[in-house]
């Protein structure tokens, strides 16, 4: 249901998310989110435009989150980079379809029901969870725990 560019934005900030204060560079980014790094690039500046992610240039430059990770719903994650579409008209055009069919209302139901989801839970919530699986690390490799949101 969610497109590529969401998932990936969504690792992206998880990951930024992990290293709370420090600026990330994108190719650090590229690696540990499993993103083509040519495709991180768009992300990253959809990302910058909505204001959730900073981009500092120069030595010592990177990306790192723009506001606390607790403030960072999934679902904006997700508007940031491929907007979820409400149906609001008919797809298909019928001039007979003044209303949504029973079709169409049912899809956009669901849809209404996964904003509402997303837009309860912040990437500081994942992060933070009780979970033993961390979001990006592999146990195995023994990743530092999340950073407190600050």
């Amino acid at each position: 249901m969610l497109s590529k560019t969401a998932d990936y934005a969504l690792r992206t900030v998880a990951c930024l998310a992990r290293e709370t204060g420090k600026a990330a560079r994108a190719d650090v980014l590229a690696e540990e989110t499993q993103v083509p790094r040519r495709y991180l690039n768009k992300v990253l500046k959809d990302l910058v435009h909505a204001e959730l992610v900073l981009s500092r240039p120069g030595p010592g430059g990177g990306y790192s989150l723009a506001v606390s990770a607790d403030e960072i719903t999934i679902l904006a994650v997700v508007n940031a980079v491929a907007p979820l579409e409400r149906i609001r008209h008919c797809p298909l055009g019928l001039p007979s379809h003044t209303n949504l069919c029973p079709l169409h209302k049912e899809l956009d139901k669901a849809y209404a029901a996964t904003e509402e989801a997303f837009s309860k839970v912040t990437m500081g919530q994942l992060l933070n969870s009780d979970s033993r699986i961390v979001p990006l690390c592999d146990v195995s490799l023994l990743c530092a725990p999340a950073q407190p949101s600050v």
